[in-house]
């Protein structure tokens, strides 16, 4: 019997014919992720299983799906798979490390200009009957103004490179790792640290992956030390924000406003982690920009991740190394 592969969120059909012909495919046709207990059931007789954001793999997922051979994550960070589990357990697991910098970059430019700009506020404006021009609603914009940026890896890397033709006063960064210094003058970055990343910045993009050192960098005394009046973006993870020190600093007057594509309830690794956005934020809605984890929503973007992916499965099963892998569970 040839070999079972899950996938366990909707794909592009080209992603299920490129799976087709090397084995059995058992895949979500929906828009929801199956829940919890019906993922174990499906999972628990595969070989091989395409993973997305809302999937989580730990100790106890392994060891109810003993046969699991490769976990190809349709993702770049992969902080809700627990990688020294699967090299154990001798699971491959592979991401897609490139695709998504540039259209989670691009969005990112978005959230800072409609946060800027007020684009949510005036939208609601219109519909409620607009007159025309009125003295209202006046922002900031990212000309002339100091962003800043907390990590520089890809994404922070394409952002910085995005804004390049904003006119922005300065472009500054926070990381632990300095860029190459042609670089950051071909970016126009310059590097600061993270105090005063906080005190400069007009607008603060937050580009910095999730782990021990990062989890609510962005915190309660992280925000009171910021320039007042900053706004804030978080396109990375949702628990390198602590969102309820942020829903006060909204209320509070000291943040001028808040954009997300990311929310901590996603950080399925987490076992604290909250089961929903602060009610403080989504009631501040003249002054918050939200989506929901569009970061790689590009049409085309997601058919290239799914073929990744599915390249990774097909190339675990013909027993060859499956490319994006970030362990490497063989004997040694």
């Amino acid at each position: 019997m040839s070999p079972k592969v899950v996938v366990t969120n909707w794909v592009h059909p080209e992603v299920l014919e490129v799976l087709a012909p090397h084995c059995r495919v058992e895949a979500n046709d929906g828009r929801e992720p199956w829940p919890e207990q019906e993922l174990l059931a499906r999972c628990a007789d595969a070989r091989a299983m395409m993973a997305f954001m809302p999937d989580r793999v730990d100790e106890g997922f392994l060891a109810a799906c003993p046969d699991l051979g490769i976990v190809a994550c349709a993702l770049k960070g992969f902080d809700n798979f627990d990688v020294a589990a699967c090299t154990r357990r001798g699971v491959w697991v592979t991401v897609v490390p490139d695709l998504l910098t540039e259209p989670t970059a691009e969005l990112a430019v978005g959230h800072l200009i409609a946060l800027g700009r007020n684009m949510p506020a005036g939208d609601r404006a219109v519909r409620a009957g607009f007159a025309g021009w009125r003295p209202r609603l006046y922002g900031a914009g990212l000309d002339g103004s100091v962003v800043g940026i907390l990590g520089a890896g890809r994404v922070g890397s394409a952002i910085a490179e995005r804004l390049q033709g904003f006119g922005c006063a300065a472009i500054l960064y926070a990381d632990v790792e300095a860029l190459d210094p042609e670089r950051e003058s071909a970016l126009g970055m310059g590097r600061v640290d993270f105090e005063e990343l906080l005190g400069a910045s007009d607008f603060l993009v937050v580009a910095a992956p999730l782990n021990r050192d990062t989890r609510h960098l962005v915190d309660a005394g992280a925000l009171g030390r910021m320039k007042p009046g900053c706004r804030l973006v978080n396109i990375s993870r949702g628990s390198v924000v602590d969102e309820g020190a942020v829903a006060a600093a909204l209320e509070a007057g000291t943040l001028a406003g808040y954009g997300a594509d990311v929310f901590e309830l996603e950080d399925w690794a987490l076992d604290d982690r909250p089961v929903d956005i602060p009610a403080g934020l989504l009631d501040a809605r003249d002054n918050t920009f939200f989506t929901p984890h569009l970061g790689s929503a590009v049409d085309r973007v997601r058919v290239e991740i799914g073929l990744r992916a599915a390249d990774a499965i097909v190339q675990y099963l013909r027993g060859e190394r499956p490319d994006g892998a970030v362990n490497d569970p063989t004997p040694s």
